[in-house]
């Protein structure tokens, strides 16, 4: 796949999923098309040497993999690990709200948003919807409205004079969009209902339950900058690795068994059924090991590359970074080491990436917080803990991680695949 064709299905992505549910409906889409087999986890499986399958769980997380043979415990897995959610503005239960002459939306903040960016953007709704039918059936469908019908204004520098000296949102009363005004009706659940049936003709809905619903801007993703060198887009953290894993996994050579995680809820700690700090992962493993001895065994043969965003040195705040560890957008994925363990990277994990991006002719950054700085985390450092498989954290670097919009490189992610695919394929991880 070539570098300008691989960038257009990965707009295509982001734009298809404004929701880890989207997201992972995507995914499952993309996986059926290739001849993976879907799995539920209610059932007995059956497992063929040679085949292609995936699993989901809360329609928000995702676990593909491929088994070439049957010697996993002499091989291991080739994991490639990402998260499927990012910061957003979420709906509340109750989330009709009447004010001052509108219909609006109460919210609450998910995740470390940067929540300036949310003011004055053209807002849609999507997410899940479950809704009990006629006939007494219990249901849930995936809604996107699509079209922009919310906004919340920005407060004009004349009622706010100190408003360029710094700014403070304050999420339970300056966040609430504005739907419309009050002259016109509006029943929240009918509208939800009638979006199901416009989305699902013949849906018979009775009376709606219950609803996970976000609100993301509808501008499209693009590719940005005087020679296109930029993407620019909502969701870059972390859905571009979603789709990056995914595309690897999709053309890798099928010669080691290979896997990718895709789990919700990183940026609020991971620890849920479907997070990368519940049983999701390990309990597929099991179920493909399911000798305590041999699953151990293909553990520690095994490695995990746990692929999240990175921050690149921006040229209007460089003093946020330790001047011999400040990535460069377009120069290739940062391996990321933090020795409070905060990433999972260690030497000989980062050695095999780097010796993997040299025989692909990719570069290779590094990326260590400033010492006078605190350092994020992501599920790296969570799978490496609950599973004890060596692990590597990457990421592709990044401005304006948390934004509603954020920057990456147009060739970063071209690089990532190819080294993600050839890992899939490296049968021996380190000499003996």
């Amino acid at each position: 796949m070539q570098h300008s064709s691989f960038n257009q299905s990965l707009l295509s992505f982001l734009q298809s999923s404004p929701t880890p549910f989207h997201a992972t409906d995507s995914m499952r889409q993309g996986l059926l098309e290739n001849g993976f087999i879907e799995l539920f986890e209610q059932d007995d499986w059956s497992i063929d040497v040679g085949g292609k399958y995936f699993v989901t769980r809360n329609e928000s997380s995702l676990i593909a993999f491929t088994v070439p043979h049957q010697d996993v415990n002499r091989t291991g897995w080739r994991m490639i690990g990402a998260h499927t959610d990012s910061p957003c503005l979420k709906l509340k239960p109750n989330a009709h709200v009447k004010r001052h002459g509108y219909h609006q939306l109460g919210v609450e903040v998910y995740g470390g948003a940067l929540l300036h960016t949310w003011l004055d953007r053209d807002l849609s709704l999507a997410g899940r919807v479950t809704f009990k039918t006629n006939k007494g059936d219990i249901v849930s469908r995936l809604i996107d409205f699509k079209e922009p019908i919310a906004v919340v204004p920005n407060l004009a520098i004349h009622l706010n004079r100190q408003a360029n000296e710094g700014f403070k949102v304050n999420p339970q009363e300056e966040l609430l969009p504005i739907l419309c005004g009050v002259d016109q009706e509006l029943d929240f659940h009918i509208l939800l209902a009638q979006q199901i049936e416009h989305q699902y003709p013949k849906s018979d809905v009775a009376s709606i339950l219950d609803f996970e619903l976000s609100l993301y801007d509808t501008q499209p993703p693009a590719l940005v900058g005087l020679h296109k060198e930029f993407i620019c887009s909502a969701r870059l953290d972390n859905l571009l690795s979603c789709f990056v894993g995914m595309k690897a996994l999709l053309d890798s050579q099928e010669v080691c068994p290979s896997l990718l995680v895709c789990t919700d809820h990183e940026e609020v700690g991971s620890m849920s059924a479907c997070g990368a700090n519940g049983p999701f992962l390990e309990d597929v493993l099991r179920r493909l090991s399911p000798d305590p001895e041999h699953f151990v065994q293909s553990i520690q043969r095994s490695m995990m590359i746990s692929a999240d965003n990175a921050h690149a040195l921006h040229p209007n705040y460089a003093s946020k970074h330790d001047g011999n560890h400040a990535p460069s957008i377009n120069h290739g994925a940062v391996i990321k080491v933090n020795t409070n363990q905060r990433y999972a990277t260690n030497s000989e994990t980062a050695s095999i990436y780097r010796d993997i991006a040299a025989e692909e002719g990719v570069e290779v950054q590094s990326f260590v917080v400033r010492s006078d700085m605190a350092c994020g985390s992501t599920i790296g450092p969570i799978t490496s803990g609950e599973i004890g498989v060596p692990t590597l954290d990457i990421g592709l670097p990044t401005f304006g991680m948390h934004s509603i919009r954020e920057l990456a490189g147009s060739h970063d992610a071209y690089g990532l695949y190819k080294v993600l695919a050839r890992f899939t394929g490296r049968k021996e991880l380190m000499a003996k």
